[in-house]
């Protein structure tokens, strides 16, 4: 029987581990290099053309409407929801499923981007014929320009040849990332030229963490009765009450004209312990000028003051008057957090 040295098998574990570390930098190497291209080539050449893609689709009475196919299509789906996501309405057409009837999605009024690197994909052709009848507007996307889709197109995106990261040069992955990286390029130009805010982003984002971070403070607060309130000169012992009744750790002070002047926390209490405390009036033991904020800030903004200060609650004044609460548990529940 041949016995084995674990300390063999552990040293061939350890070059195992250290050539995929290699080859996963050589292929992070290898698609930079894509990119860097990309750059240069959006620089020089390509860059007059992606101007005129950029207007064309912002121009549009229609919608973007992207296809490609095989890892193309992957890419266009993606781009496409990049588009619908940052204000471009836009949506997906499969090559081969646009000459089976999908043609009837696409109108006179849209602008066509197809995505293909080489340009010649037998596919495509229903579709350029379809484009070139009707007078719609066709974007490539294409490594080759002097290939079927690119003298067909209106505006022709020519990406620099790269080598794939594939050691064989055959799986596409350079290739792929560039066309991702340029339909972004495309999607946030027009973001930007149509000044597209966060709030607009909130529309269209409305679940997911993402929909919870655009969310406003109106929509996490607590209102009414539920804020912890009691006017100056209130003795700590009803103010211990009305904090541990509400939940929040603190109670806000008014004045007489129901203003916030103070905050009395968790944080004041072990700062002011002593025999008398609870007999104390609030007006001694309070923080002054306690920091507010307003019904409409974002829920993004509302946890980075949380986290910047330190504390664990807010409250939400209309000009000077409390009229709710936030706590980091609201965020929390929210998913913001």
């Amino acid at each position: 029987m041949t016995s084995v040295k674990s300390g063999t098998v552990t040293s061939a574990m350890t070059d195992q581990a250290n050539a995929a570390i290699e080859s996963a930098l050589r292929t992070f190497e290898t698609e930079a290099g894509g990119v860097t291209a990309l750059a240069a080539a959006l620089k020089s050449d390509l860059g007059p053309a992606f101007v005129a893609a950029a207007d064309m689709i912002r121009n549009a009475k229609g919608r973007l409407i992207i296809t490609g196919l095989g890892k193309s299509g992957h890419i266009g789906r993606k781009i496409a929801a990049t588009f619908a996501s940052t204000g471009t309405p836009a949506f997906f057409v499969h090559a081969t499923e646009a000459s089976h009837g999908d043609l009837g999605m696409i109108t006179a009024d849209d602008v066509i981007m197809a995505l293909s690197w080489s340009g010649e994909q037998p596919e495509m052709k229903n579709l350029i014929t379809y484009a070139k009848r009707f007078r719609i507007a066709l974007i490539a996307m294409t490594a080759e320009h002097d290939s079927t889709l690119g003298t067909a197109a209106d505006v022709a995106l020519v990406l620099p040849k790269a080598r794939e990261a594939c050691p064989h040069n055959l799986a596409p992955t350079t290739s792929s990332l560039m066309q991702l990286a340029l339909g972004d390029a495309l999607a946030i130009a027009l973001l930007e030229g149509r000044g597209f805010t966060s709030v607009d982003f909130g529309v269209l984002h409305p679940g997911g963490k993402l929909g919870a971070l655009l969310k406003y403070t109106r929509d996490l607060m607590h209102s009414g009765d539920a804020v912890p309130l009691k006017p100056l000169g209130t003795k700590m012992s009803d103010a211990l009450v009305e904090m541990t009744s509400k939940g929040f750790g603190c109670v806000g002070v008014i004045d007489g004209h129901g203003h916030i002047v103070g905050i009395v926390t968790d944080g004041d209490l072990r700062r002011h312990m002593r025999p008398d405390l609870m007999t104390a009036s609030v007006d001694d033991v309070m923080t002054r000028n306690p920091k507010t904020i307003g019904r409409d800030l974002l829920a993004s903004e509302v946890l980075a003051i949380l986290n910047s200060s330190k504390i664990t609650a807010l409250i939400v004044t209309d000009g000077k008057k409390p009229v709710g609460i936030v706590h980091l548990h609201d965020l929390l529940r929210a998913g913001v957090v």
